[in-house]
């Protein structure tokens, strides 16, 4: 390596906290002291170097979620609301933290009471589907829906899936039962119905005409976890057959895009029974919604820049704004302070992509800073907004659109990225060729590290993705 060659210091300085140590100067050999010559020595500097009791990090609060008084500031009970207001790891349950989509909601509901469809949701990860069925469930249960909620796995087969979901119905609603029989005052319910044999969409269906007096809602969320074509297969029949028969239980189905195509392929009949909805990104106010919503909560405060950089930071996604706000609220507090600014932003950027890094192949990473080291970081962040922005497969038209540029220089981003073997050819849609990045975590990885290095701690705006 010459001296003027970069180094990976270089590549990323700022970013990589367990930081190369220059190779020391060759010393010349000497000779081996005794044994207990060098270990006298290394035992006191082990003694001196040891923590003093009660100096090692504690937990702020015990288990029962009360107040740890041995490690307690005058920032604890703050701290835990942080926990409770930004919560990039779970979905919103709690309504006075559930930000902006009253239009959504609005629109699910109504095809759900008003037209007796069933529903489709999807959208990219992280954008907030299965926080909107937690209010959706929230909803329905006040309006005297049975709600069952199931999260499907790899591994999901209908018998199983729609038996637990029979269990929870209880047998007091089937009109071949009197609400005052023997067994409806026992607690039965649909499931003691069933046969022993695998449950089959026709005699779910059977079952569910019968009911009368409520109305059932059946969620399925990560529905594209599932790997069974099979299960698939018997979703797309009891949905028909449900249809047909007039039944009260209706099918919400949260996933992504490719889950409706497969579902209409099985029975392309059904079409006309479901309606079908993507989950946008979230707005620019939405997300300030977040943010007043964590702040109203928290007792914390995010001046007008930080709130910007959150926005700029996010690019729609509900997860990333509520991860940014987060961090950015704990290094405020670590700081001695109440008020959020734009370098508690950045710190949680820097934070965000520590994260990351541990959910990506190392190559990859590596072939990224490289690739920001070389003067490629507009190239890089262009086509990572427009990934984000389009669920993940974007086209040329995409780049150009999200970013302001002219369609010659979004094509030519796309060319550099598909020659460094960053994005892959999807299938085409009706604009043409579409494509996505090679790995799901890439476009948010790249968009981060622009952020860490574009994003001035201490600037009065943001700054945007320009053309290079």
């Amino acid at each position: 390596m010459t001296p003027d060659e970069p180094t990976m210091e270089h590549e990323l300085a700022g970013w990589n906290p367990f930081k190369r140590k220059p190779p020391a100067a060759a010393k010349a050999p000497r000779q081996q002291a005794a044994p207990t010559a060098v270990v006298k020595p290394l035992v006191r500097e082990a003694h001196r170097r040891a923590p003093e009791s009660g100096t090692l990090p504690r937990f702020n609060t015990t288990a029962s979620d009360q107040m740890s008084g041995r490690s307690a500031d005058r920032f604890s009970a703050v701290r835990a609301k942080l926990r409770h207001a930004f919560t990039p790891s779970q979905p919103v349950a709690d309504r006075r933290l559930f930000a902006g989509r009253d239009d959504v909601l609005k629109t699910i509901i109504r095809s759900i009471e008003d037209q007796r469809l069933h529903v489709v949701l999807y959208g990219e990860r992280g954008i907030g589907k299965t926080s909107l069925l937690h209010i959706l469930t929230q909803a329905a249960t006040e309006a005297r829906y049975i709600v069952v909620y199931t999260s499907c796995g790899a591994n999901s087969n209908f018998d199983e899936t729609f038996r637990a979901a029979a269990a929870e119905i209880p047998l007091l609603f089937h009109s071949g039962f009197s609400p005052t029989g023997s067994e409806a005052e026992k607690g039965a319910s649909l499931a003691d119905l069933l046969p022993n044999e695998p449950l089959t969409p026709r005699k779910f269906g059977d079952l569910s005409a019968r009911l009368t007096g409520t109305r059932v809602l059946i969620i399925l969320d990560e529905f594209d976890r599932a790997e069974s074509s099979a299960f698939r297969r018997d979703v797309a029949e009891v949905i028909k057959n449900l249809s047909d028969r007039l039944g009260r239980v209706q099918l919400v189905l949260a996933g992504v895009a490719a889950d409706l195509t497969e579902l209409v392929e099985h029975i392309p009949s059904i079409r006309r029974n479901i309606f079908a909805l993507r989950v946008p990104k979230m707005s620019e106010s939405e997300v300030l919604e977040i943010v007043a919503n964590g702040e109203r909560e928290a007792d914390l405060k995010f001046d007008s820049q930080a709130s910007a950089f959150v926005v700029e930071v996010a690019r729609g996604s509900r997860y990333i704004a509520n991860l940014i706000c987060h961090h950015a609220g704990h290094a405020a507090l670590d700081a001695g302070r109440s008020t959020v600014t734009p370098a508690d932003v950045a710190s949680a950027v820097d934070r965000t992509i520590q994260e990351f890094q541990g959910r990506i192949a190392t190559p990859a990473q590596q072939h990224v800073r490289r690739l920001f080291d070389q003067g490629r970081q507009d190239v890089l962040a262009m086509t990572s907004r427009a990934s984000l922005s389009a669920d993940g497969v974007f086209d040329a038209h995409d780049v150009e659109t999200v970013n302001t540029i002219s369609a010659r220089k979004a094509q030519d981003a796309i060319e550099v990225l598909l020659s460094e073997n960053l994005l892959k050819p999807m299938a085409g849609g009706e604009s043409g060729a579409r494509y996505a990045f090679v790995e799901e975590g890439l476009p948010t990885l790249i968009w981060m590290i622009w952020a860490q290095r574009n994003l001035n701690r201490e600037a009065t705006a943001p700054r945007a993705a320009t053309a290079s």
